[in-house]
């Protein structure tokens, strides 16, 4: 039987997982562990990991899998046979890219127009041109992504990597989610629980709002924490006495002891979340390559900057979202779903996103972060090659391109290959399993050895379906 890097205690763990709301649900999406604790199998690469994700479905073949083929029939019909049925919609004509391919860097790696900043750094970026999906709803194809399972109730990537590695701080949560600041994806904060794992390894969310407290009820209210005075420090050092005095004469009652961690580390979050959220710190020329000068980019971009400031300070997954909740279009959709025009959708998104992925991945690589920070970037599935409408693609769980740089990845390299229209993958072709056992070992972990026992199974992130580590994308 495999064993976990970590083996579960419910003296100390087991608390947590039953606490309720309120100030104490604060701490518990808090990493209570000592930094000094976590193990690994082998040596990492990578001692962090950005994950950028992408809802809505990207559209593989208008951003990274160049298709001469579908140019060639552009204006034929896609199923000649008129028995084949996408999602939501029968295929419609072949319709190739709407922006234009060309090589980048010394690498020659294909990108369309639609990212020109991004297509700068192709020779730090590793592209899976093979990924697949189960399914084509967003709510499952979003958790088989983030947690390698299509279904509710299983860990996310980053709840399993804090499980597995501790913290590198103890003044900010290990797994730090940084949401659309218009709204929560597909699925909803599922996409980022601890499922079975105990509730301390679940992301804690961060409000990107300029102008506002970036985690929810941290303080009682914005005047009253400009009033912290001496007075309440004094307060919290007196109680802290009284919560030692306490313990002394129940050292077996662990429980105790993991409450009384969860405030204090509450508690320390009030002076470092702040801080380490102050953006306006920033030099304006930092800023401004994130495109904090622009309306569109700005939101986007202040995630990004705010993921580089959590990383410089320890914490050890950090998910940001570009894009919300799927709903109908008004000017354009909330996120990258594309139903009725692709060119309106994708044409924002794409700029959105060319912007901030592009600042963070140069930014790091300034600062010399980027060869221990592993920056993933990915949706939950792809578009079809076939028009769906005037302009518009349908979803694709058959075919979509992922990428990663950084952490021990070896750059301007592609892995995998769709069949010539971009509508399969058919060589080497992986899934989420793939992807997140690949991440782990960059870490230093054994994905076949992080495990927790559930439901009669030692179960892991990467699932038992899958083919393991992709050992061609690494340095």
């Amino acid at each position: 039987m495999s064993t976990p890097i970590y083996h579960s205690s419910f003296s100390r763990r087991g608390f947590l997982q039953l606490t309720g709301g309120g100030f104490g649900a604060l701490a518990l999406n808090c990493l209570l562990a000592d930094p000094s604790g976590s193990k690994t199998h082998h040596a990492p690469k990578a001692k962090r990991v950005i994950h950028i994700f992408c809802p809505g479905g990207m559209s593989q073949v208008d951003t990274f899998d160049y298709k001469p083929a579908l140019e060639k029939r552009a204006g034929q019909p896609f199923d000649p046979t008129g028995k084949l049925q996408f999602f939501a919609s029968k295929p419609g004509k072949c319709q190739p890219s709407y922006w234009k391919f060309r090589q980048h860097g010394e690498s020659g790696r294909w990108m369309s127009d639609l990212f020109p900043r991004l297509a700068t750094c192709v020779d730090e970026m590793a592209f899976l041109y093979s990924m697949k999906s189960e399914t084509a709803l967003h709510g499952p194809a979003c958790f088989m992504m983030n947690t390698g399972q299509s279904l509710p109730g299983f860990p996310s990537m980053g709840s399993w990597i804090s499980y597995g590695l501790g913290s590198e701080t103890q003044d900010l949560p290990a797994f730090v989610v940084l949401p659309d600041p218009s709204g929560l994806p597909p699925g909803g904060i599922i996409n980022w629980g601890a499922g079975f794992l105990p509730s301390v390894y679940q992301g804690t969310g961060f409000n990107t709002r300029k102008g506002q407290s970036p985690i929810e009820d941290l303080f009682v209210n914005e005047a009253r924490h400009k009033e912290f005075s001496k007075k309440d420090r004094a307060t919290l050092n007196f109680l802290n006495k009284l919560n030692a005095q306490h313990q002394k004469t129940r050292s077996g009652n662990k429980d105790l002891e993991a409450r009384i961690q969860a405030y204090e580390l509450a508690a320390r979050l009030q002076s470092s979340a702040p801080e380490a959220t102050s953006i306006e710190s920033e030099k304006e020329s930092t800023q401004n390559l994130y495109g904090l000068d622009h309306k569109d980019t700005q939101a986007f971009g202040r995630q990004c900057l705010l993921a580089r400031r959590l990383a410089e300070r320890g914490v050890r997954f950090i998910q940001i979202y570009c894009g919300a909740e799927n709903t109908t279009a008004k000017k354009i959709r909330p996120n990258w779903d594309s139903h009725e025009d692709l060119v309106r959708d994708h044409g924002y998104w794409g700029k959105v996103l060319d912007t901030g992925a592009s600042a963070l991945l140069k930014d790091l690589k300034a600062r010399g972060m980027l060869d221990e920070t592993l920056v993933i970037c990915t949706t939950e599935f792809g578009r079809q090659p076939g028009a769906q409408g005037g302009k518009g693609r349908d979803h694709n769980p058959g075919a979509f391109t992922s990428w990663m740089a950084g952490g021990g990845v070896k750059g301007g390299v592609g892995y995998g290959k769709t069949d010539e229209l971009g509508f399969k993958a058919v060589e080497d072709v992986i899934q989420s399993h793939e992807l997140h056992a690949t991440v782990l070992h960059l870490l230093g972990i054994d994905h076949e050895r992080l495990t927790w026992y559930h439901n009669g199974l030692e179960q892991r992130l990467s699932g038992f379906e899958g083919k393991g580590v992709i050992g061609e994308v690494l340095a």
